[in-house]
């Protein structure tokens, strides 16, 4: 092999090595350094959890077998006092199921006594690749985040400046905040930009429905379980309050928590320890709640359907996000923004929507908010995927003023300034919606023969260049 050829040397690793063995010790302190590494001994289970928590290492090397604290009991603190350390376990062959536990609980390899310098060089080799890689990938996630931005809150109403201030002050803190507001405004981006303008926006962001859990399951769901703990348990599962341990869990829709997980959620909140299902220990969690609502939790709580003591714990903070009807001057921005997602890169510097189109959208409710204006969008895109969208393009709801029902539309209301040509494609499309596309059946309720038909939707398309 050439030297060009040759594998580049392992970048240097801080190592933590615990064990008993004085000999192993002064080996490891001689011979690591010709490697390459750093190393730090220690001669039992509780020094080593002392420098974990004094210093930074990058692989902690343990006994299982020592004095005082075992070496199962530090790999189980780990993830919480040095979640980014990596490790790798000394075991004798009697230790062989402590080895394998180990394992399950996330170490990255296992050593098995004697081993040779080799084998230990080869071990350190794998950890230093996997951590390089890891870093890779953290460092495209930072990219790909700078590029994207920060989640969009899109609107300048004076309800969308607020609740931006709002966002801006609760942001940095540790706060539990209650995000309120009719299904479809938007909770989960609030939800999100508070994330994103906190101190743990490089970590983790768990969004859960709770609406959609089964009952059955939500505690395995959220505090995680060991295998065997019930039927189905085959193996260990990390709730969604360990993988979020760092950053921040957002609970959607916490109005519908059964009350004897409300129990349970209140009392993580308060102490910060999780307990798997079908475990005795706790552990500790570092996470911010984040809890939205379309409920009145108030109501509930004069009902006895939700615990008093756990609304007062997550409305720390609360922000209100109006529905769409009552900041109608946001509906136009919010509309093209959702429509510049759509449409191809290269029809994004296009005129969006005609004015007709435009007032169109500003006149109607959206009861189902935000989440009801993209499916409109989407539809219109569909139809015309090139140039401004027109009244014909939106779906037929958008031609009902406040109050009317869809069945019956009143075109004495329609904006001002259609064409009869809109109003003729108009009648068209709401015919063919009506007929779920049947292009015979429209011709015949419109009066027309299908070939005229034909050779005024022919007349809609665009002419080629």
């Amino acid at each position: 092999m050439s030297p060009k050829d040759a594998p580049k040397p392992p970048k240097s690793l801080k190592v933590l090595f615990a064990d008993d063995e004085s000999s192993l010790r002064e080996l490891m302190e001689c011979e690591l350094p010709l490697m390459g590494h750093r190393v730090v001994c220690c001669e039992d289970g509780q020094q080593a959890l002392q420098a974990l928590q004094r210093e930074h290492f990058d692989l902690l090397i343990v006994d299982l077998d020592m004095p005082r604290v075992g070496g199962m009991e530090v790999v189980r603190e780990v993830p919480r006092i040095a979640p980014e350390t990596d490790v790798v376990i000394l075991t004798g062959k009697g230790t062989m199921e402590s080895a394998i536990e180990a394992l399950r609980l996330g170490v990255f390899d296992f050593l098995t006594k004697p081993c040779g310098l080799a084998e230990l060089e080869a071990v350190l080799l794998r950890v230093a690749e996997r951590r390089h890689l890891t870093q890779q990938v953290q460092a495209a996630r930072r990219r790909l985040h700078a590029l994207e931005g920060s989640p969009q809150l899109i609107g300048d109403s004076p309800a969308m400046q607020r609740i931006r201030e709002l966002i801006a002050q609760v942001a940095p803190s540790a706060s539990t905040v209650l995000i309120r507001g009719e299904t479809g405004t938007g909770k989960e981006l609030v939800a999100r930009a508070l994330h994103a303008q906190s101190p743990r926006a490089s970590r983790p962001f768990v969004a859960v429905n709770c609406a959609a859990l089964p009952e059955q399951l939500i505690e395995s769901e959220l505090f995680g379980h060991c295998k065997g703990a019930f039927t189905g348990a085959e193996t260990h599962r990390q709730g969604l309050f360990e993988t979020a341990d760092g950053g921040t869990l957002f609970l959607d829709e916490i109005g519908e928590l059964p009350k004897a997980m409300q129990a349970k959620l209140l009392r993580v909140l308060e102490s910060g320890e999780v307990r798997r299902i079908g475990e005795n220990k706790t552990f500790q969690v570092d996470v911010r709640i984040l809890c939205a609502t379309h409920r009145n939790l108030e109501e509930m709580v004069a009902q006895g359907e939700f615990r008093q003591d756990l609304l007062y714990r997550i409305n720390t903070f609360e922000i209100y996000i109006p529905p769409l009807r009552e900041r109608k001057e946001d509906i136009v921005p919010l509309a093209r923004h959702l429509l510049a997602r759509v449409r191809p890169r290269g029809t994004q510097n296009q005129e969006a929507f005609t004015p007709e189109a435009e007032a169109l959208l500003v006149q109607y409710d959206w009861p189902g908010n935000v989440r009801e204006l993209a499916n409109a969008v989407e539809h219109a895109a569909i139809l015309c995927p090139e140039g401004p969208i027109r009244p014909e393009h939106l779906p037929q709801k958008c031609f009902q003023p406040s109050g009317h029902s869809p069945h019956s539309p009143s075109l004495t209301q329609l904006p001002a300034g259609m064409s009869l040509r809109d109003l003729e494609m108009l009648a068209i499309h709401q015919a063919l919606e009506r007929h779920g596309g049947n292009k015979s059946k429209a011709a015949q309720e419109l009066g027309i023969s299908l070939k005229t038909l034909y050779n005024k939707l022919n007349q809609q398309l665009p002419k080629s260049a």
